[in-house]
C-alpha cells in the first residue's frame, strides 16, 4: 500500500478531530474514567487490529491511551492508518459513559 502524501494526510485530518500527524504516523490520546476502563478498550481494538492484520502502537498511562498508526512496511501513513484509526474513532464513540477526547 502506497505512502499518502502529506497534503493527503492533513485534509484527511481536518475530518478526524483530535487525530493529529507526528512523527510519520497519525496519533491520538483517549482519556477514561480508570485504568479497567483504559485496558478494556485496549483489549477491543486488539480484536479489531488482529482482525484486520494491522496494528497500532499503543501507549497506556493509567487512565491515558495513545494510538499511533502507521504503516511501517510505507514508511509513513497510508490508507490502512485512516481505517484503523476511524475504527479506533468509532469504537470509542460506541462507548457508554465516554469522557471527551483530548489532542496527543
Amino acid at each position: 500500500m502506497a505512502k499518502l502524501e502529506s497534503s493527503e494526510i492533513e485534509r484527511r485530518l481536518a475530518a478526524m478531530p483530535g487525530w493529529e500527524l507526528k512523527d510519520n504516523a497519525i496519533v491520538k490520546l483517549y482519556r477514561f474514567e480508570n485504568f479497567p476502563a483504559a485496558i478494556d478498550f485496549v483489549n477491543r481494538i486488539a480484536v479489531i487490529a488482529e482482525s484486520s492484520d494491522h496494528h497500532p502502537d499503543i501507549g497506556i498511562n493509567y487512565t491515558r491511551v495513545t494510538f499511533t498508526c502507521s504503516t511501517h512496511s510505507a514508511g509513513g501513513v497510508t490508507e490502512k492508518d485512516f481505517r484503523l484509526a476511524g475504527e479506533i474513532e468509532a469504537a470509542f464513540n460506541a462507548r457508554s459513559g465516554q469522557s471527551p477526547p483530548t489532542r496527543a
